[in-house]
């Protein structure tokens, strides 16, 4: 896996791209980008990663980012003779600040975008109608398209039903060396969190020590290093619990552990159910 960062074009402040999007099924490249993104899959299934954040997607997932999250939809499953594919929206990263938005009937968008930072997870019915605007809007022009825009907002704020799923990083948007930092080391847990995660060719990554390394990780990202790859670890068990048959001993070696009393705990303490509570949810 790899990381890039992207300059999404959008063409003026107040302008915002919908566009429909046949995702790669060869590609799971970590990216980034100075936009908020509102992403929709529309067929395809596979495995999301979002900040430090990662778990599973399927038609239907409904996720709005806030600018410079890093981000992945990975293909794992495709239905024969369709291609994966997604509806994306992009809109400019100043938009919380420009004088159309700053208007008293908008104050409730403005929060919305504001917890955008960690990536929100949109779920339940109510979904289905946000994902036909935004299947209308690829069509739309002009003033069409901002007002169904607006109409998206109005739906996503009467859905309840949300999940957080990344960490917010304390990293202001000025900050691209630090973030280009981090990302490198999110880069190399997920390459390398099955064979095992190194806390010195870690903080190599980033030219220091270990001490000064697991201090920089914590005051940028909010959380330690030994804490984001349990989450990632226990990301990657609740994937493989909630689609496969393996037993819990092989997901918990599979995943990092060598120990299946730790596995369970760290799994409880994370997920706020053990292993085989998880999987029944699923069957």
């Amino acid at each position: 896996m790899e990381f890039v960062y992207e300059k999404i074009f959008v063409p003026h402040k107040h302008s915002f791209i919908t566009r429909r999007l046949q995702m790669d099924p060869n590609s799971d490249q970590m990216h980034s980008h100075k936009n908020f993104e509102l992403n929709l899959i529309t067929e395809g299934a596979g495995r999301r990663i979002i900040g430090n954040h990662i778990s599973s997607y399927t038609p239907g997932d409904l996720v709005l980012l806030g600018p410079n999250l890093s981000h992945c939809w990975e293909v794992l499953e495709t239905e024969k003779g369709k291609e994966p594919e997604c509806i994306v929206t992009h809109f400019y990263e100043n938009i919380i600040s420009s004088d159309f938005f700053n208007i008293p009937e908008l104050e409730e968008v403005i929060e919305l975008l504001k917890k955008a930072d960690s990536g929100i997870l949109f779920k339940g019915p109510k979904t289905e109608r946000v994902a036909a605007t935004l299947k209308r809007m690829v069509d739309l022009k002009g003033l069409e398209r901002y007002i169904g825009l607006l109409k998206v907002f109005n739906l996503l704020l009467k859905i309840e039903d949300r999940e957080f799923l990344a960490l917010p990083s304390s990293l202001p948007s000025s900050y691209d060396k630090d973030r280009d930092q981090i990302n490198k080391i999110y880069e190399y847990v997920f390459q390398n969190i099955q064979e095992g995660i190194n806390l010195k060719e870690a903080s190599k990554l980033v030219f220091m020590e270990p001490s000064s390394f697991c201090r920089y990780f914590k005051k940028k990202t909010n959380q330690t290093f030994m804490e984001y790859v349990k989450s990632v670890r226990i990301g990657i068990a609740a994937k493989l619990l909630a689609e496969t048959d393996k037993p819990i001993t092989q997901i918990c070696y599979e995943c990092g552990y060598n120990n299946l009393a730790n596995f369970n705990h760290y799994f409880k303490v994370i997920m706020q159910k053990t292993p085989s509570e998880y999987r029944k949810d699923f069957k």
